[in-house]
């Protein structure tokens, strides 16, 4: 078991608090708005195995920073991983990918999303969430991968087919396809829609009534909701990042 006061400053990009069983995961980078990269490719798995482990959390609110949830917005042909990677630093990669995934499922109570702006990189980790919200400036698209180079392995081919049917999510890996909140919210990826300022402060105000319930009917709900996700991240979340990291080595010459 794992104890709040043991990870809550441990992780460079993720500022925490907890209250009443609530806890708030906030991304930044610097403490601005968050920046995708290695670092929080490897903080992220390590911080939900945490948070996972720690039975004092019953509610999980995952939220971001300033005016973007997650960037740098990539741009067509711009590449996310240089050339030259060998397979021995994409094995890194391969590894925090399938633990990032699958620690985040594993957290057993429900996961609310506040999603305060766009979600330029990985869009799919608040939108496992069992609740999503999104400011009325949200927007979604996999700009790191398809478009910059990149085979869409590292969950995004799971979770968008998933959630937005076969065809409608396969279009939005190969096309770069940007989503506004009311789309996604359209598309049922998005539950509500507010404006920024009311975002986070909704997100409190469900995470308190839930709170109100038995522990055990937490924990089981969302282990009821999650064990169809976890199946198919166990069956097909290796075999992508492999499928990425093998057409990476292309870009070796």
């Amino acid at each position: 078991m794992s104890k709040f006061e043991n990870y809550a400053t441990k992780y460079a990009c993720i500022a925490m608090r907890r209250e009443n069983g609530i806890l708030e995961m906030r991304f930044h980078t610097n403490g601005a708005e968050f920046e995708w990269g290695l670092g929080p490719h490897a903080e992220l798995p390590e911080a939900f195995n945490d948070v996972g482990r720690d039975r004092e959390n019953r509610v999980v609110i995952l939220t971001g920073t300033g005016e973007v949830y997650s960037g740098v917005r990539a741009t067509p042909g711009a590449g996310a991983i240089t050339k030259g990677i060998t397979s021995s630093q994409f094995d890194r990669v391969h590894w925090e990918g399938r633990a990032l995934l699958m620690n985040l499922l594993n957290i057993e109570v429900p996961v609310i999303a506040a999603i305060n702006g766009p979600a330029w990189r990985h869009g799919e980790i608040p939108l496992l969430s069992d609740i999503v919200l999104a400011s009325d400036t949200a927007a979604f698209q996999d700009s790191a991968h398809f478009m910059s180079g990149l085979v869409p392995g590292d969950g995004m081919h799971i979770v968008m087919p998933i959630l937005m049917g076969v065809n409608r999510g396969r279009y939005f890996l190969l096309t770069g396809q940007t989503l506004s909140a009311h789309e996604a919210k359209d598309l049922g990826l998005v539950n509500e829609v507010l404006p920024k300022d009311q975002v986070l402060a909704r997100a409190w105000a469900l995470a308190e009534d839930l709170t109100k319930r038995p522990t055990l009917l937490l924990r089981y709900t969302r282990l009821m909701f999650t064990e169809h996700l976890r199946k198919r991240m166990q069956d097909l979340l290796g075999y992508g990042l492999a499928l990425e990291g093998l057409a990476l080595m292309e870009n070796t010459e």
